[in-house]
């Protein structure tokens, strides 16, 4: 694609979309108009028909529709809104623990309301919690969709039914436009036309369309779709590696002249798995082409360490380091672990965020030019134009799948040289399966920290159903009260920022009113940067005992006297993210450490299978295998969501059977046909080509 259809196919041309909305899309790996296409629905649900109240079934999705007889706010230990629906047959309640008053106000007594959601047992008999809903005058005539309703994977700040237009706008434009609608090799495309008409199809199938197939991902549509995407992803592999086997990496065959003396200055000895891995970075570095390897192990197992090795050696060689951060949190923690090893050494470590002020950001750019500077630990404000480096030798990422591919990439050619590339380490605690690995990493090296610190102790994790709160509330307090530190952390996944931050709020002030005794500290995403980190340094401290957070701390704080975490609602996440999120704790050497999951019930089959796994094993990788074979039901945005890679539709324990295939395909088009497989690449990865080596 040229930089001027890229221009022309952005996705802030569609109607309606601004430049908050693009960002938003742009976390979704939506840039341009065709991204949005290639948004697939992660499930489906059956909205065809209305279900009279007294026929609805408990256990069961149904969308039913009444007028609203009253909307009432109550307290029963925590704030919760009551909306009561009689449609004629019978009565239900919807029940809302976490809503803005703008819907209690929109909830108007005589209005209509159709919601959609599963019918459970509750104190007057049927209800809905939390169902998705339209409230609509009597006179309106509110039309029933007579094809499947696709739910798609979305964002914070981007509602379901805004995502739905955008991505209709986008099959339109693609239309107009004479894009996507390419024939294929595959003869299911033919069946619905072409590319173009089989999105369509996958994005509003027909009612008659057989469900069981779309959401095991085995309808002949999906197939012909998961097939392609395969061999794209496997092309991209080797088109890189190709492209990269010709260029130079950054000479470093001299020992590190520091490494016996900072090692010996450590009040502990590397594990055998740190020094297995180490050897194998120290080895790459020395090699003439560019190290491209990816460093996996859990939290706490010492991966910044051998990084830190690593920006030691390219000192020695007289090369700089780049050390890129998802978060100023991270950034900083970093920046303060590398001043205290290196400043004793002599080298010059300097950090830069987008809150660095102007004047010494301007300091820093010359020095960094210069050459004066060793490391540079960052955020995203590494990527700006003007920040050069004189000689970049060696990036290191930091949770690599929180950068865009674009920012990744950019990071290569900073070398300053033609032909020659930084060596790069991608360093991630995201466990990635082998499965994954094996088949779409293959133009990555993989090194694994598979051992923990001697002293540190598995986290001990257990479940309570949320009518145990009270209890909860109380140990917390027992904990708390022997000088230990304890996180609440706030799950709820909703539309906008706004009412997350407003969810946690409430959640600070019924802990706080609960637990007098305790000093409660507040921490989410819409806070300011001071007001964040100055909490998190009283958390620290111990002059706040309790931190109420978002998932905002999944990433970058670490506490080690933090010995407890609550997680609220966890049946609303993922497994990769419930464990990277227990990671915060269990982080002191001999130091036993908790983990409780409190979660609403009733729990669905899937939310009660990962509960069980968080409780039977603290093996990141076991967890990630599970993840993604408990995934293979439909909900593959949970591999991009934890940073597993940027998968559409494919899953590649569940399409096992077309990996073989997928293979010999991908072979044959690389080798006879390279316009046609740029073609693939550029339809399915399209700006994130790079992912797998930047």
């Amino acid at each position: 694609m040229t930089e001027e259809s890229k221009d022309l196919h952005s996705i802030q041309n569609l109607k309606g979309v601004g430049p908050k909305g693009a960002s938003s899309l742009n976390n979704l790996g939506i840039f341009s108009i065709p991204d949005a296409a290639f948004h697939l629905p992660f499930r489906y649900e059956d909205r065809s028909f209305i279900t009279p109240i007294s026929e609805a079934n408990y256990q069961t999705n149904v969308l039913v529709e009444g007028e609203i007889m009253k909307s009432t706010v109550v307290f029963r230990g925590r704030r919760m809104l009551f909306s009561e629906i009689y449609d004629g047959t019978g009565r239900i309640t919807m029940r809302m623990f976490n809503f803005a008053m703008a819907q209690h106000k929109a909830l108007e007594t005589g209005k209509m309301i159709r919601c959609f959601g599963v019918i459970t047992p509750g104190p007057n008999g049927k209800q809905m919690i939390h169902p998705q809903y339209q409230v609509f005058e009597k006179d309106d005539v509110i039309e029933i969709d007579k094809n499947l309703t696709p739910i798609y994977p979305t964002t914070s700040g981007l509602q379901q039914n805004k995502l739905k237009k955008i991505i209709e706008s986008s099959l339109d434009f693609c239309d107009q436009n004479n894009l996507l609608k390419e024939e294929s090799k595959d003869k299911n495309y033919s069946e619905y036309g072409n590319l173009l008409e089989t999105l369509k199809f996958l994005h509003k199938p027909p009612v008659e369309t057989n469900l069981n197939e779309l959401i095991e991902g085995k309808h002949p549509a999906q197939k012909s779709l998961i097939k392609e995407e395969l061999i794209a992803h496997m092309l991209c592999a080797g088109i890189l590696k190709n492209e990269l086997e010709g260029r130079k990496g950054p000479s470093m065959k001299d020992e590190s002249k520091h490494e016996d003396n900072f090692l010996n200055s450590l009040p502990f000895d590397l594990t055998n798995a740190q020094q297995k891995v180490w050897k194998e970075i120290s080895s790459d570095l020395m090699a003439e082409v560019p190290m491209r390897r990816l460093l996996q192990g859990d939290v706490g197992s010492g991966k910044t360490l051998v990084g830190a090795l690593a920006a030691l050696h390219a000192e020695s060689n007289g090369w700089q380091t780049a050390l890129l951060c998802p978060t100023e949190i991270l950034a900083e923690q970093h920046y303060n672990s590398f001043k205290d090893w290196f400043e004793e050494i002599g080298l010059n470590v300097k950090i830069l965020t987008g809150s660095t002020k102007a004047k010494e950001r301007k300091v820093l750019i010359t020095e960094l030019a210069s050459g004066e500077i060793d490391i540079l630990i960052g955020t995203h404000a590494i990527f700006q134009l003007g920040v050069e480096f004189k000689n970049l030798g060696l990036t290191v990422i930091d949770e690599q799948h929180r950068f865009g591919v674009h920012q990744r990439f950019s990071m290569l050619e900073k070398g300053g040289a033609d032909n020659q590339s930084p060596h790069q380490l991608i360093m991630t605690a995201t466990p990635i399966p082998r499965t994954l690995a094996m088949t779409v990493y293959g133009s990555l090296e993989t090194s694994i920290i598979d051992e923990l610190p001697p002293g540190r102790n598995p986290v001990k994790t257990s479940s309570r159903p949320d009518s145990f709160r009270d209890k909860v509330i109380k140990r917390v307090e027992e904990v708390c009260l022997t000088d230990k530190r304890a996180y609440w952390v706030c799950t709820l996944i909703e539309d906008s920022d706004e009412l997350e931050a407003q969810s946690a709020e409430e959640l600070f002030k019924e802990i706080s009113s609960s637990l007098p005794k305790l000093k409660v500290g507040l921490v989410h995403g819409r806070l300011k940067k001071e007001q964040k980190d100055s909490v998190i340094d009283q958390f620290r401290k111990g002059l706040i005992q309790l931190l109420v957070c978002t998932t905002v701390i999944e990433v970058g704080v670490d506490v080690p006297e933090a010995t407890l975490m609550i997680i609220e609602n966890p049946e609303r996440l993922g497994l990769s993210q419930l464990h990277q999120l227990r990671g915060r704790v269990g982080r002191k050497a001999n130091t036993e450490s908790h983990c409780l999951l409190l979660y609403k019930e009733p729990l669905s089959v899937l939310a009660e299978e990962r509960i069980k796994t968080m409780e039977a094993t603290n093996d990141g990788f076991q967890i990630a295998e599970k993840d993604l074979e408990l995934r293979g039901a439909g909900d593959i945005y949970g591999l991009r969501q934890s940073g597993l890679m940027d998968l559409k539709i494919a899953n590649p324990i569940r399409d096992s059977d077309l990996l073989v295939d997928a293979q010999k395909e991908a072979l044959e088009i690389g080798k006879n046909e390279i316009e046609f497989a740029k073609t693939i690449v550029d339809r399915w990865i399209g700006n994130r080509v790079d992912y797998s080596d930047s």
